[in-house]
Formats: structure tokens, sequence, C-alpha cells
């Protein structure tokens, strides 16, 4: 996780993500919103340590004006076979945000045996953003994508190719037929239950495909509304905590479930749920700031 210490709505993703606020332009406002997230997230990797889950934190202070930071999933991810992936960035200024010193750390402390790096395909305009873009089912080793503007399918073809993952691709909407920016804010992928918002899904060939899919990989799939979606209801994410698996996910998303959504994942995880309204200005949630580690410990 990357603690920020200069966060602020980032201008240049906005063109894409309906889920991101602007926030003002005034100068004391934005230092006041930089505090706030700084807190939310301090509190939150205290919450998540509480609950048993192991959790390396990085700082970021803002010199090369990196404002998404603070969601580490979407340029790189870890595999259990010892690969590190580094993504196609669409956003500039979100480019800037790959830390060699956070490679480096990975491999000082675990089995780190290879980099797949696809840079290569911005210069192509083609972009991938990390497991913003693709949801892992590592079990089944399956990558659920949404494609749009920033998940691209030459490469993710080429990652699933050299990974050994199959491919399953459909096409997601807002309630306003806007293309949903990221795929891990329609679909969360745990390893008994899935969550995903049905209703962001028109195809209807795509969309019984894809529960098809999830149900024979063993999953009990919990249908999330449009208005859940858009309060990151499946922007979360199962982690393994030391006394068991827990389910991290926002207060704004904890609150829009439903007795019975919430009771169908107790079955299996215990919800851990965070406080992170301001972070979620940037259009992104609980899920987008926890970068996965699924390497080997040395």
């Amino acid at each position: 996780m990357i603690r920020p210490h200069q966060f602020y709505s980032n201008h240049e993703t906005m063109r894409d993500n309906v889920f991101q606020r602007r926030d003002t332009d005034n100068s004391i406002a934005k230092n006041t919103i930089a505090n706030r997230a700084y807190q939310e997230h301090c509190l939150a990797v205290q919450q998540l340590r509480n609950a048993g889950v192991s959790v390396h934190v990085f700082e970021d202070h803002g010199q090369n004006d990196t404002p998404d930071s603070v969601f580490p999933n979407n340029w790189f991810s870890t595999h259990h076979d010892g690969k590190l992936v580094i993504y196609p960035m669409r956003c500039q200024n979100r480019r800037r945000e790959v830390r060699q010193d956070m490679i480096d750390f990975l491999l000082q402390h675990y089995q780190l045996n290879d980099t797949i790096d696809l840079r290569y395909f911005q210069d192509k305009e083609q972009y991938l953003e990390g497991t913003g873009s693709i949801v892992f089912d590592h079990t089944q080793r399956i990558a659920y994508a949404s494609l749009g503007p920033r998940t691209c399918l030459a490469p993710l073809n080429q990652l699933c190719e050299q990974i050994g993952y199959q491919a399953h691709c459909f096409h997601s909407y807002s309630k306003n037929s806007i293309s949903i920016y990221h795929t891990n804010v329609v679909l969360s992928v745990a390893t008994n239950f899935a969550l995903l918002g049905t209703d962001n899904i028109p195809d209807q060939t795509e969309r019984t495909e894809l529960i098809q899919q999830l149900e024979s990989s063993g999953k009990t799939v919990i249908h999330l509304s449009d208005d859940q979606i858009h309060k990151f209801a499946a922007n979360a994410l199962e982690l393994q905590a030391r006394d068991g698996k827990v389910f991290a996910l926002s207060t704004t998303a904890f609150q829009s479930l439903n007795t019975n959504q919430r009771q169908q994942i107790e079955k299996y995880a215990n919800l851990l749920p965070l406080e992170v309204p301001t972070i979620e200005l940037a259009g992104g949630s609980v899920r987008c700031m926890m970068a996965g580690n699924h390497l080997p410990v040395k």
C-alpha cells in the first residue's frame, strides 16, 4: 500500500472515470483533502493489521506529481510462481508511479524470479492497468477483463500467454452508457464467491456466459445493482489474515449492501469495512488501494 502525502483527484483521468469527483481548486481545501486522505490511509492500514493482514507500506511525498499513487494495483501485480508484471498505463502522470524501490524490496524479501514488462504497449496506445483492468481468479487461472479504453485485448492476450491464464472478456457500462473504466469496480472474485454488477453488462450473451463461468468455477454469485456498483460495492478484495479470510471494502460499499448480501459474504469471510470517503473522490476504493502480494517468501 502507498501512503499519500499530496493526494488530489487526478484531472488526467476524469475523461473516462465516471466514479471520480472533481475536487476544489482552492489551495486550502486541497491541503485539507490531502490531510484527510493521509489519515484515512493510516487508519485503514492499522485496521488491516489489527485484523491479522500483513501490510507493507511505502510513502509517496508527491515530488513526482503522482496523485493516483494511492492505487498501486494498477502498475504491477505479483504471482505465485515468482513473476512480477509491470503494466501499460493510459495517463502520463500515472506512468510515473512505477517505483524501483518497491521492486527492490520484493527482490530482497520474496522469491521474484521473472519480470514481465508490458509497457511497450504504451507506444501502441494499448493499455492494461493491472488488477484494475484484470480481476484474476488465481485458483482457476482465469483473467476476467471488461474491455475498454484502459483495458485492451492485445496486452491482455500477451499477458495470459506468458502466465498461462485464460482470458474471459466482456463489456460493462454505467447507467449513462459510458464504458466502465476498470473491471474491478464491476467484479470482485473471491475463493468461494463473486460480486458482480449484473445490470452493468447489457449484452445478454456476455452476461450469461460470465455468470456461468463464475458458477462453474464454484463461486456463489452475489448480484449487485448499478447503484451499489457506483458505491464501490464490487471494489473489494478477499485477503488472507492470521485467523482466516477477511473481505476488505469501504464503508460506502458496506452500507450499500443489503442484509442478505452481507450474510452471503460472511459465510466465507469476515467483512472488514474501511472508512475512505476522501480517497474515493479519486474514483477508486479499497480494492484499488491494495496491490496483492502472491510471491513466495524467501
